[in-house]
């Protein structure tokens, strides 16, 4: 990041710094994307498996991908004041941090996968994908969590075009592996929507081999010797970075958690109604990646304006970035409508369970905008470091009233299981709303803050 001073610099750095971050989300998502696609070929219950394991692994991921990026704020922060000689310490503790979490995540699904699976009426083989699915994602869980510690680096120097190189080196890599394990090709065993698990796993490995190489050999890495000082634990930081970190997480995994909670709910259906209904989340999540970009991007330029306290400066990105995020979300709107029918036809053959898949989409329009305006003030507040209200407003709106409603309607009216979506864009829409009015506020306070010096 650097000082602009006109509008135009300002638009042109935030999508210099955006367009990388998309491209990585998005090719990080492609990876979901490819597990659901390959496994919906395999058969309807590879496709249902995975989609219930994966409902259980998301949040989770998301939840503690949200605690790692406490990391770009305080780094950008940090830039801003030119306060270079602390980042190092930082991302060594992030990355400390990150495999205590991991330790903490795998005994935690040691524990609660086996009831939580047993507890849903699903289908025996279903399950059993389901729980395979898992054991093999949970083989790539550290290096997955080590990696967004040191992308909370790399990105917070604004430097987002390596982790971009590093996500699309990776694309090809997880094909491959979805290719030779669900599939059973050039002598490995056929594993169905299971391979998918282990393709990821393997592509992890992979990422985190590439990017400490780049972080320990590249400029303006290599400067910081992130890995040339060995540091000890220090828990008064860790403290500092879940202090900031865990509301982050929580608001994230509250939002993610709750389209979880949704496709596990749909366990009452039938196997053709969860695959469908995972397929349509699958593909309006791909396009959910236009406003978190802009959300990570905004983290970085509000954080780095904020650090100079220059307020005027995060206000015209807050403006520039939540007007290219609404329209995105238009072009995401028009994009659902109109390849509907030739996306369904991407995850399945089977003609039933496509016709589902595009009713599902239909409703997955409605709550394009609401993501446009609510994920774009999410990462400008945690540009403020403002980051607990947020967690309860996110709190409140999802499950308070979005997941009760979508209950409701799921069980007591004709809507049945599109009932559900109509609870998710409730609570998208309320999110959105109070966020909004939260930001002013925030705003407002920083402004009476550095006029009383």
């Amino acid at each position: 990041m650097y000082k602009t001073h006109t509008l135009n610099e300002k638009i042109k750095l935030l999508l210099l710094v955006m367009g990388p971050i998309l491209v990585t989300q998005v090719g990080l998502y492609a990876m979901n994307f490819i597990d659901t696609t390959m496994s919906g070929r395999a058969g309807a219950e590879d496709l249902a498996g995975v989609a219930i394991g994966s409902s259980l692994w998301v949040p989770i991921l998301t939840g503690v991908s949200g605690i790692l990026l406490a990391l770009p704020p305080i780094i950008s922060q940090l830039m801003g004041a030119e306060k270079k000689e602390g980042v190092s310490f930082y991302v060594i503790q992030s990355i400390y941090l990150s495999l205590a979490i991991s330790l903490l995540v795998f005994l935690v699904g040691l524990i609660a996968v086996e009831p939580v699976l047993n507890f849903m009426a699903l289908e025996e083989e279903v399950a059993y994908i389901a729980k395979h699915y898992l054991i093999g994602l949970a083989v790539g869980m550290v290096p997955l969590f080590m990696y967004n510690a040191i992308r909370g680096f790399i990105d917070s120097l604004g430097q987002t075009r390596v982790t971009m190189i590093i996500t699309l080196l990776a694309l090809p890599v997880n094909f491959l592996f979805n290719y030779l394990l669900i599939f059973g090709k050039a002598g490995f065993p056929e594993l169905g929507g299971i391979g998918a698990g282990y393709a990821s796993a393997a592509t992890y490995w992979f990422i985190l081999i590439v990017t400490i190489y780049f972080v320990h050999t590249v400029r303006p890495f290599k400067a910081y010797k992130i890995f040339s000082t060995f540091y000890r634990l220090d828990f008064t930081v860790w403290k500092e970075l879940l202090l900031l970190g865990t509301p982050i997480g929580l608001t994230i995994f509250f939002e993610t958690s709750i389209f979880s909670a949704v496709t596990l709910l749909m366990s009452q259906f039938s196997t053709v109604i969860i695959a469908a209904h995972q397929a349509a989340i699958n593909f309006a999540s791909l396009l959910y990646m236009l406003p978190m970009s802009m959300a990570f991007t905004l983290t970085i330029a509000v954080g780095y304006e904020i650090g100079g306290k220059r307020l005027v400066d995060a206000k015209s990105y807050t403006k520039i970035g939540m007007g290219l995020s609404v329209a995105m979300g238009l072009v995401a709107c028009v994009i659902i409508y109109v390849l509907r029918e030739p996306v369904s036809l991407l995850y399945t053959v089977d003609s039933e369970v496509a016709f589902y898949i595009q009713q599902f989409l239909i409703y997955s329009i409605f709550f394009q905008l609401s993501d446009a305006i609510n994920t774009p003030i999410q990462g400008i507040l945690r540009g403020y470091k403002d980051v607990n209200v947020p967690f309860i407003l996110a709190l409140v709106a999802f499950w308070g009233v979005g997941l009760p409603t979508g209950v409701v309607l799921a069980n007591y009216t004709a809507l049945g299981p599109y009932g559900y979506w109509v609870g998710l864009i409730l609570g998208l829409a309320v999110c959105a709303a109070c966020l909004a009015f939260r930001l002013l506020k925030i705003q407002r306070s920083f402004a009476v803050q550095l006029s009383n010096g």
